[in-house]
């Protein structure tokens, strides 16, 4: 009896199996998707919110965030240059062997025979140049759109911690190779951390009290670039700097969404105009029922008085705008790839120093500066940058003009009396400097603290802190003054680069081709 009366409850729980079998890619996805399809406002939200990677996104985007001309996609341009650096360099490490007596040759390895090798490393070279332009760019952008004020400061300073680990991981990735043009750019590097020697040197206290001589030796773990360079190099490039990048990525993230989402001017809404309900719904499933609220209190937060009118879901209006601006970064990357070889001269030799030796190009503006006073233009001028630009979100305290495009008192003509001010000094200085030479040049034994301090770079910082003064006078605010010191020093980047990049030649001399450098 026993027996018959298992028999059934047999079969039965086989056939729930082989139905539980057929079953199980469905609820495989159900359970990863767990909101299911994003076809309503609500699953839509689920699928923001129940996502480990895209919870960081609000669940609705207010429609002016949504047009190009507000961001033009810059902050997500740099996070996917990011993870294509991210993706190439991890193909690479496969083949890359961080010691000197191989690290050459595994390079050659990868450029010549690993099929494909050439593209991958080609791809992840111009993919860090891109993320650092877009950095510069996105910085520049959130500056001249004043979205750097309340309740966003924080994110502002969080940003030019990302914008100095971007800057980090391109340059320890540039001594990996351990060619001639990696290794004597990263020498000039650390000639540059090593800057202040200039000034303890002058005041007779380096035997007591050498900073330029500690950082240079944290930065390369030894007095010359060789083998302890080369894997504390490797040891930043591939784990601390992209550690500390993630981390501040997420953070940052968090803050826009925190802070209110993107900043707007005050009168988005207005300037958007009504839309047609039945094209932008505010929200695509109707209330089935209504509430009354006998009370609403003003409160503090950033979302006080911004309702879902002229909101959109995250998913798919946001998400599909990232993957637009993804895809336009592999585009650029892989055409660019496709065209131009990553640089690989010759193996690096300590005996014969490359004549120019140039930093990489977004630090040719400090060696520019260096050239005339290695303290001032390698740590005085920088910090005297790096503070400003930290103290801004707390010095202007001022709502006129945020989230416009060059807001605020003076706006674009003040823009473009400081670009012009701004170029015109640059060069002005530059050219008198190169025509006629500086201090040293007239009197050969003039102090060196005179040199430090009174020289070519320190005459240009002085002559835009003039001028930014004058704009907070003339227009009675500090924005004006921030918008005339930025755009001075940003025109004043990209000169100097422009100069150590195509003008510079052996010796550091000028010259205005490199078909006019002595022959050999």
């Amino acid at each position: 009896m026993s027996g018959r009366s298992e028999a059934p409850a047999a079969v039965s729980a086989v056939r729930r199996l082989g139905r539980n079998v057929l079953a199980t890619p469905g609820r495989l996805w159900a359970s990863f998707s767990r909101a299911g399809r994003p076809a309503t406002d609500r699953s839509r939200s689920k699928f923001v919110f129940g996502n480990v990677f895209l919870h960081l996104h609000p669940a609705r985007v207010h429609r002016w965030s949504l047009r190009w001309t507000t961001t033009w996609g810059l902050g997500i341009a740099a996070l996917s240059a990011f993870l294509i650096t991210l993706i190439t360099g991890v193909l690479l490490m496969f083949y890359y062997k961080p010691y000197p007596s191989a690290a050459y040759n595994t390079i050659k390895d990868i450029h010549f025979v690993v099929p494909t090798g050439r593209f991958i490393r080609n791809i992840h070279r111009w993919a860090a140049n891109v993320m650092v332009v877009t950095v510069l760019l996105h910085m520049a952008r959130t500056f001249f759109t004043a979205a750097y004020r309340k309740p966003r400061e924080f994110n502002w300073v969080v940003g030019m911690g990302l914008l100095a680990l971007t800057l980090g991981l391109s340059f320890t990735g540039y001594l990996l190779p351990w060619d001639q043009l990696a290794y004597w750019a990263i020498t000039i590097g650390a000639n540059i951390a090593q800057s202040p020697r200039e000034l303890t040197d002058a005041l007779g206290i380096t035997a007591y009290f050498d900073p330029g001589g500690f950082q240079k030796l944290i930065l390369l773990g030894s007095t010359d670039v060789g083998e302890e360079a080369l894997i504390r190099f490797y040891l930043f490039h591939v784990m601390l700097l992209p550690l500390g990048l993630v981390a501040l990525l997420a953070v940052h993230f968090w803050r826009i969404r925190k802070d209110g989402g993107l900043v707007r001017p005050a009168g988005a809404d207005e300037r958007l105009g009504s839309v047609d309900p039945e094209t932008y719904p505010v929200f695509t499933e109707a209330p089935d029922k209504t509430y009354h609220l006998a009370a609403v209190v003003k409160g503090r937060t950033p979302w006080v008085g911004r309702g879902p009118e002229n909101t959109l879901p995250a998913m798919p209006h946001l998400f599909y705008a990232e993957l637009a601006v993804l895809m336009l970064v592999v585009f650029l990357c892989v055409g660019l790839a496709l065209l131009v070889d990553a640089p690989l001269k010759e193996l690096a030799n300590p005996d014969l120093p490359e004549n120019p030796a140039k930093a990489p190009w977004y630090f040719l503006g400090l060696q520019e500066l260096v050239s005339h006073s290695a303290f001032m233009g390698g740590i005085g001028i920088p910090a005297v940058v790096l503070v400003g630009l930290g103290l801004i979100p707390y010095l202007d305290r001022e709502t006129h003009g945020t989230g416009e495009w060059f807001g605020g008192p003076g706006g674009l003509r003040l823009v473009a009396l400081s670009a012009a001010v701004g170029l015109g000094s640059v060069l002005g200085i530059e050219a008198f400097a190169i025509r006629f030479g500086w201090l040293r040049t007239w009197w050969p034994d003039i102090p060196q603290l005179v040199i430090t301090f009174v020289n070519p770079g320190t005459f240009l910082t002085v002559v835009y802190g003039v001028f930014s003064v004058w704009a907070v006078r003339r227009y009675d605010s500090t924005r004006a003054g921030a918008l005339a010191l930025f755009t001075c020093f940003l025109c004043g980047f990209i000169v100097l680069t422009i100069i150590g990049a195509h003008f510079r030649g052996p010796n550091w001399e000028f010259y205005w081709s490199p078909s006019h450098w002595p022959g050999h």
